[in-house]
């Protein structure tokens, strides 16, 4: 496999655009990637300055904090998971890593949505496993099905599923899961279900895939929900059969996740609080966005059960959404993610907006890009 065969991100050619214009002294609001503006909780900063006084540090896996997250499968999802499966990682990204190269070997086949995670597709080209992109509409809220797996024919190795999912905050429901993973056991497909955005959640909650497929290896972070993206801090949950497997990979490519960082993690998950008080404020953005779009022209909307996001349709405005995304944050100074970088297929038509900012700011970004998309509608009537 050649390093070309390995996309772009086209949102941080987005995001560098953005920081340019903000160095040049325009006003740039950033909606273009999945990363709360809020910073990590006051508490576990504390602890941070406590440790760096303190603690010398080195290469260490917390026990501490792999038995609160063991605790918290235990409160929330009913499911007793052994501390010991769980693996601490340097964010999700290791994480996926590690599920995909302890559980397949090179040529297997993985299914996943389009659209889907950028990351997903790519990550799977650079281990030499082959993406099996199955198009996912508004009929299934985006999503892989279970009756989507039992029509493929051959059998993938494996499934990627997400759920809230990036980039369009759908949840897959309870009975859907199970039906998923009943089709998985009964066709010998490995589940890596990334669970990175539970906890935010604006009705129902996401249901974790260990409740139905005990077997499934769980990728998860601190990055959303306990708002410590830049600390790269996360984990994998694996069955007991793929640890040895995981942990040799972890211990070679990436050793330990910061110390620090962990230190800071375990006090995080005590700041249930404050944590849910970021999570009001994603409500709100969410609903001043789902009032003002519709009026915006843009009113297929995926719907946003979960997470941060917005995906919506541009098709009647343009084909080309990286273009329209530069167009808008130079006219405007609204950063947002264009549809390709989700879908190759359809994504032309449309575009990621991020609400994990402040309130202020989703504002003040609808101030802008009312008239802009005003002018547009315009101009293609």
């Amino acid at each position: 496999m050649s390093a070309s065969e390995i996309e772009p991100f086209h949102a941080i050619a987005i995001s560098r655009l953005a920081h340019q214009m903000k160095a040049e002294g325009r006003s740039v609001i950033h909606m273009e990637f999945g990363q709360p503006s809020t910073g990590a909780p006051k508490a576990a900063i504390a602890r941070a300055h406590d440790v760096l006084d303190t603690d010398g540090m080195g290469y260490w896996e917390s026990p501490g904090l792999k038995a609160a997250i063991a605790r918290r499968y235990a409160d929330d999802n009913g499911v007793a998971v052994d501390p010991e499966r769980i693996i601490l990682t340097c964010g999700a990204s290791p994480a996926l890593v590690m599920a995909l190269a302890s559980t397949f070997r090179p040529g297997d086949r993985v299914a996943i949505a389009r659209p889907g995670y950028v990351a997903y597709r790519n990550t799977l080209k650079a281990l030499n496993l082959v993406p099996v992109e199955i198009g996912c509409g508004a009929e299934s809220g985006f999503q892989l099905t279970a009756a989507h797996l039992a029509a493929l024919d051959p059998a993938p190795a494996g499934v990627i599923i997400a759920s809230p999912a990036n980039p369009t905050g759908t949840i897959i429901p309870a009975e859907e899961l199970k039906a998923i993973a009943e089709v998985c056991r009964a066709r010998g497909i490995a589940v890596v279900s990334d669970e990175i955005y539970h906890g935010l959640s604006y009705g129902e909650p996401a249901r974790s895939m260990l409740e139905f497929e005990p077997q499934a290896l769980i990728v998860n972070s601190f990055s959303k929900y306990f708002s410590m993206a830049g600390w790269r801090l996360g984990w994998l949950v694996c069955p007991p059969q793929h640890v040895a497997r995981a942990r040799a990979f972890m211990g070679n490519l990436f050793l330990t996740p910061p110390s620090l960082s962990q230190h800071a993690g375990l006090v995080a998950m005590g700041c249930t609080e404050e944590l849910e008080g970021h999570v009001a404020v994603y409500r709100a953005n969410r609903q001043l966005l789902l009032d003002a779009l519709p009026a915006l022209g843009l009113a297929s909307i995926a719907p946003p059960d979960g997470a941060f996001y917005i995906y919506t349709d541009i098709g009647h405005l343009t084909d080309d959404s990286l273009a329209f995304c530069e167009a808008l944050l130079r006219d405007t100074g609204v950063a947002t993610a264009p549809g390709v970088d989700f879908d190759p297929v359809d994504g032309g038509r449309f575009i990621r907006f991020s609400f994990a900012v402040s309130t202020a700011e989703v504002e003040e970004a609808l101030r802008r890009i009312i008239p802009w998309f005003a002018a547009r509608e315009t101009r293609a009537a």
